[in-house]
Order: structure tokens, then sequence, then C-alpha cells
């Protein structure tokens, strides 16, 4: 099953006198790449919360926000005085600049970030347990976005791939009449020459060997079977990588197919095909 890198998942919980919300976003990368945002009563578990997303997230641009709201009215929170006055004399200065009415600073600096402090007790073991549960149920919802986003994925894959493949199938439609058209060009060619001496029988053999340098049945087949790799491989999980190197292997025959070609319909196929490809190429960044 495919997976995307990109997704979202959120759970909130309630233990004793705090309400928790655990929010978790990923894009797509090369790696894994964590950026954690932990409340701080949380942050000696910051090890802990690594180990638990490079587990279940495999790749990607993981951010990570655990926030504390408090239910518990009876919590002490104390006031940063130095760094309320410096926030309260900062507001008050560029308001005064402003020419504006004066405000209720006080209500806008207990707003601040770190005016107020909560004072908490140490985390039990109870706590510890339950809010990685909570970190742990939030990867599962992310990954079932992700489920969601590799199943779209995997039909644009199929659309593509199936494009390619009728397009692949138009060619054979111009290959006779391309041999022709080369064969009868060369002839006119030589004609217009009028070369007394020509060798009929090294002229056969020289044609012969430059006709089999255009023929693309080898072509077709490898890039067959590389259609079939692909569709095989959206099977396995994680195969974001293995499809990429397979697109390389598709964009190698396609690109010889138009090198070989020598014809204006066919070259169009080859066209449409890369432009195909250049989609699949696109999604397979954002594969697992």
């Amino acid at each position: 099953m495919l997976l995307s890198m990109t997704g979202f998942g959120k759970s909130n919980g309630v233990f004793e006198s705090k309400k928790v919300s655990v929010e978790i976003r990923s894009l797509n990368s090369k790696g894994l790449d964590l950026s954690l945002k932990i409340a701080s009563p949380y942050r000696d578990l910051e090890t802990a919360i690594r180990k638990m997303l490079s587990e279940n997230l495999d790749r990607g641009k993981v951010d990570i926000g655990i926030f504390i709201e408090s239910t518990n009215e009876s919590l002490n929170n104390i006031i940063n005085n130095e760094v309320a006055t410096k926030y309260y004399s900062a507001i008050k200065k560029l308001n005064e600049s402003w020419g504006e009415a004066p405000q209720d600073y006080l209500s806008i600096v207990l707003r601040m970030p770190e005016v107020l402090i909560t004072q908490t007790s140490e985390l039990t073991e109870e706590e510890k347990k339950w809010i990685l549960n909570l970190v742990n149920e939030t990867c599962g919802k992310l990954n079932d976005f992700r489920a969601q986003e590799g199943a779209a994925l995997k039909k644009e894959f199929e659309l593509r791939i199936g494009e390619i493949r009728s397009l692949l199938s138009q060619i054979e439609a111009f290959e006779d009449i391309r041999i022709l058209q080369i064969k009868e060009r060369i002839l006119k060619g030589l004609k217009e020459l009028e070369h007394p001496g020509l060798d009929q029988n090294r002229l056969e053999q020289e044609m012969i060997f430059y006709l089999e340098k255009l023929d693309v049945s080898e072509e077709k087949m490898r890039l067959t079977n590389h259609l079939d790799y692909f569709i095989e491989t959206m099977s396995s999980p994680l195969s974001g990588k293995k499809l990429g190197f397979i697109a390389q292997e598709l964009g190698r025959e396609i690109n010889t197919l138009g090198s070989k070609s020598n014809h204006g319909d066919m070259q169009r196929l080859v066209v449409e095909m890369k432009d195909n490809l250049e989609k699949i190429k696109e999604q397979v960044l954002n594969t697992l």
C-alpha cells in the first residue's frame, strides 16, 4: 500500500488537571527531519518522543507540537515581573508613539509569552505513559491521513502508467512506414549522386545495418517491463525510493525511443510520454 509523506494528525486528552493537545504535521523529505515544540512539563520526554516518531513515521519533514491548557483553576500562576515590565514599557511606548488612546496594557501583557509561569509538580510515571500514548495515537492518525493521500497517489500513478502504455502501443503504427520512408530517402539521395561504381550488395548491407540501429523493439520491450515493475512495486510497503529509481529507468527508455524515432508522429508520442513521466516523478517525491 502506498503512503504519502504529507499528512496531519491531532489528538486531545485530559489528565487530571491538564487538557493536552498533540499535533503532528509532515511533508516530503529525503530522510526523517524532526522538529519538536513541547510544553515545558513534558520536555524530559523528548528522547522517548523522538524514538516513537522515528519508529512510526519512517521519513518526512515532521513537526510535532504538544500543548497544555489547564482545566484546573486552582493551579497557581505567578507573574514574571521582569518580563512583564519589559513588555509593558515597550507596548506603552509604542502606543504613545502612534498617538493612540491609552489601552488596557495589563490584559495585553498577561497574554504575552513567558509572562505567566505555571507552578507544576513533577511528572508521575502514569502521566508519562499517558502522554506517550497520546503521541502514539496521533502518529496513528497521521498515518491514516497518509494512507488516504497514498490511495490518491496510487490512482494518479495508474493513470499515468496507463497513458504511457497507450502511447507506446500507438508507436507500432508508424514503425513500418518510418523504415520505408527512411529507405526511400536514402535511395533517392544516392540516385541523385549518380555514382557509377556503386556496389549494390554493399549498399544493402549498410542499409540493413543503419535501419537496425533505428529499430526500437528492445526499447519497447524494456519500457513495457519497467511499466509492469512500477505497478508491481506499488504494492510493496515504503516503496517511494524504489519507485523513483524505476521512474529513472522509464526515462532512459523513453529518451532512447525519442532519439531513434526519426519520425514526427513518433516523436510527438514520445513527448507525451515524457509529460506523463514528469507528473509521475513529481508525485514520487511525495511517496513514502
